[in-house]
């Protein structure tokens, strides 16, 4: 496995794989929609080709030479189900030309958390999607390497935790979480991708070393971060469902935050650790690297 091509290179979550893999000596190439914009986020070492998810000829045109797919794709919180989905109709145009043009292996982030739809009567769409996901690359007849990480402490950097000076909690968070950095889950992409041969599947569970939940792990982070002062903020779990109906971003973070705060996370990542290494980061190691 030498020729990656990744869809979704620029993202969160997608970018520290990219730059893992490339600085092992695979040839990465990037299919983004913006390329000005991408190389000032990517090095010359990742090839970028213009193309969309929409167009299954920049697809096949980013597939063109590869021996493996890694996909790293997101909802958008303010999207709707019936909107373009990348993780679906995209998602499923790339495995239709991954079967085509022969691709060995499909590498697939998906997440954990999403194993609480049908827990406690939750039925969100979201989640249905992921969980097609999952299906196809399984039913794709090819070599598939499935990720289901935690909670990425990134998100308290920039992403879902944070507003400006904040870290926005919603309800109960009841259940510790493995958090998870993104530089750690990069290692053991790259090294799935080095371990792994063409016939072999695997899925794995992505937990960082220790178990805490929001709150704990909120707390951890500010103590530890010295780019800025920040403070928690808490919204209440009823005005998050109060708005939900007049909008889809709060509709979406009432999801995930009941599902986050709900599921039961236990430690399940031992074949993981075993095989692609153990993850070094806890949340305060991150946010004082930061």
């Amino acid at each position: 496995m030498q020729r990656i091509t990744i869809f979704g290179a620029t993202g969160k979550l997608g970018r520290p794989v990219a730059l893992e893999l490339a600085r092992a000596g695979f040839g990465v190439t990037a299919m983004v929609r913006h390329p000005e914009a991408a190389r000032k986020l990517l090095p010359d070492s990742i090839r970028l080709l213009p193309g969309d998810l929409r167009d299954p000829a920049s697809i096949r045109a980013a597939l063109q030479g590869a021996d493996a797919l890694y996909l790293n794709l997101s909802v958008l919180p303010a999207s709707s189900p019936k909107a373009f989905q990348p993780e679906r109709e995209g998602l499923a145009q790339a495995v239709a030309a991954a079967q085509e043009l022969g691709i060995r292996r499909i590498a697939y982030c998906s997440s954990l958390v999403q194993r609480y739809q049908g827990m406690n009567g939750f039925d969100w769409w979201v989640f249905r999607l992921k969980h097609k996901a999952v299906r196809l690359i399984r039913e794709s007849g090819i070599g598939h390497t499935l990720f289901y990480p935690s909670t990425f402490m990134d998100n308290f950097e920039a992403g879902s935790y944070r507003m400006g000076s904040r870290i926005l909690l919603a309800g109960v968070s009841k259940h510790p979480m493995y958090f998870i950095a993104s530089e750690d889950f990069a290692r053991q992409v790259r090294r799935s991708f080095e371990l792994l041969q063409p016939g072999e599947n695997r899925e794995y569970v992505v937990q960082g070393p220790e178990a805490l939940t929001a709150d704990e792990a909120a707390a951890r982070f500010m103590a530890q971060y010295r780019k800025a002062k920040l403070q928690a903020a808490r919204m209440p779990m009823g005005m998050m469902r109060m708005l939900a109906p007049f909008s889809r971003t709060f509709d979406y973070g009432a999801h995930i935050v009941e599902a986050l705060n709900e599921y039961p996370e236990t430690f399940g990542a031992e074949q993981t650790w075993a095989e692609l290494g153990r993850p070094a980061l806890s949340i305060g190691a991150y946010a004082a690297g930061l």
